[in-house]
């Protein structure tokens, strides 16, 4: 009985980790099908986001070798998280105005290098106002959690699932239910077609560019009280959603979704049962034998090439 419960303790612990690779793998697809570039700075929305928490929740103390001042803000946490929030939205058109949009009619790898170059200079600028310290996240309750069959449940873990199903939840309904979400759909599938139907291709880009952002802000919001808010805490993460992204099957929706779960849950028990400084390679060996085994992915379909 013992094992059992700790088997599925370690099971929740994986889905409800799973699930912010789940976030960030959805910003991954949605910017894939928009725009076909794979956005490597996807990671850092989530360390913005669990800056911004720290900035409007707890405030930054400052830098004097660059003539930062400190800035003390203590919001609601409810607040916080909506202006974290659209914070997030900002950075998504900047991103998509400084970023994609100069390139946008060139191939793929300058925009790839493009979004790289993003990412450290995302990284380097909040170091700079941050300095190298993690900082520490209030969960957003302030309970610890519940007891049920000998598996404790963690509050912030509760929080980050219920978040995650309520996400996927919308994601349908918006994508499916409403004309925004069904132009974003033809957007997706051929720009070229869509302009002769009328669809303003380049707002619903940066739509997509917005909702990506936001989501991977919002994960770093949930994940920060676990982890720590740091610099790196978005390379580790996108790392994850990256793969994930492979094993569901590039470019699908279901796919990121699953893949982020397996991950994480191969995360967790490999941390248990064999090492926690090892428990990452464990993931991308995974990654490794999806790869040999199928290449397309979970939801993947093959592809065939005329010779």
């Amino acid at each position: 009985m013992e094992v059992l419960s700790n088997n599925l303790q370690v099971l929740f612990q994986g889905l409800a980790l799973g699930s912010i690779y789940a976030l960030v793998a959805l910003g991954f697809v949605l910017i894939i099908r928009a725009t076909n570039v794979v956005n490597f700075a996807q990671g850092d929305f989530a360390m913005l986001g669990g800056y911004a928490m720290v900035l409007f929740t707890v405030g930054i103390p400052g830098n004097p070798d660059l003539h930062i001042p400190g800035i003390g803000i203590h919001l609601p946490y409810w607040l916080a998280i909506v202006l974290a929030a659209g914070v997030m939205a900002v950075i998504g058109i900047a991103f998509n105005f400084g970023v994609y949009y100069p390139l946008r009619n060139r191939q793929f790898l300058p925009v790839l290098i493009s979004t790289l170059g993003a990412s450290i200079f995302l990284q380097n600028t909040v170091l700079a106002v941050f300095n190298p310290q993690p900082r520490p996240l209030d969960k957003l309750i302030h309970s610890e959690g519940i007891t049920v069959g000998g598996v404790f449940l963690d509050s912030q873990y509760l929080v980050i699932l219920g978040f995650t199903i309520l996400a996927v939840a919308f994601q349908y309904f918006f994508f499916e239910h409403t004309l925004i979400g069904k132009k974003l759909q033809a957007t997706s599938q051929d720009k070229d077609m869509a302009r002769l139907l009328g669809i303003p291709v380049s707002l619903m880009i940066i739509i997509t560019f917005i909702y990506s952002a936001v989501l991977g802000g919002l994960a770093g919001v949930l994940v920060g009280p676990i982890l720590f808010v740091s610099i790196g805490m978005g390379s580790t993460i996108a790392l994850k959603a990256f793969a994930a992204t492979i094993i569901g099957g590039f470019g699908d929706v279901a796919g990121a979704i699953v893949g982020g779960l397996i991950i994480g849950v191969i995360e967790s028990f490999a941390a248990y049962y064999i090492s926690v400084p090892y428990k990452d390679a464990y993931a991308f060996l995974a990654l490794f034998l999806v790869l040999l085994l199928r290449p397309q992915g979970i939801f993947g379909e093959k592809v065939s090439e005329k010779a």
